[in-house]
């Protein structure tokens, strides 16, 4: 069986990784993103205004990450969605769907007790690389 390659992504137009972790990690066609902080890339600090703004930066950092791995939003097909506070699922999600409009990746939400930094939302995602066809959803 051939070895699978495994390749790192980097970006300086996200914000660097917090921890001895990679921002993504690519392997065959598949990227595995890490959780993404609602954090400026310029100053490392998480953004003012709340779970929204939090929630846009979060997506905002993801898609850089997306972009250094010619892809985009509609490559990926799983996130998860860890909150500080569930009452706050539907602030998220008229976020989200700014950023996924159709064809939504599969998702789950969680509330935990506490994100790094004292973050209220943070993103985690998996994609595929390369072009996707949309089948017809009748099996």
């Amino acid at each position: 069986m051939a070895a699978l390659i495994r390749r790192i992504i980097n970006t300086t137009s996200a914000p660097a990784a917090i921890g001895p972790y990679s921002q993504a990690v690519v392997v065959d066609r598949t990227m595995y993103i890490s959780g993404q902080l609602g954090m400026d890339t310029a100053s490392g600090q998480l953004v003012e205004g709340g779970v929204e703004a939090q929630t846009k930066q979060a997506l905002v950092n993801m898609g850089e990450i997306l972009k250094s791995a010619a892809c985009g939003y509609e490559n990926v097909v799983k996130t998860t969605v860890l909150l500080a506070n569930m009452n706050d699922f539907t602030k998220v999600n008229d976020v989200y769907k700014q950023f996924f409009s159709s064809n939504f990746p599969a998702r789950a939400a969680y509330q935990v007790a506490a994100l790094p930094r004292g973050g209220l939302v943070e993103i985690e995602a998996v994609a595929v690389l390369g072009p996707l066809t949309v089948a017809d959803n009748k099996l």
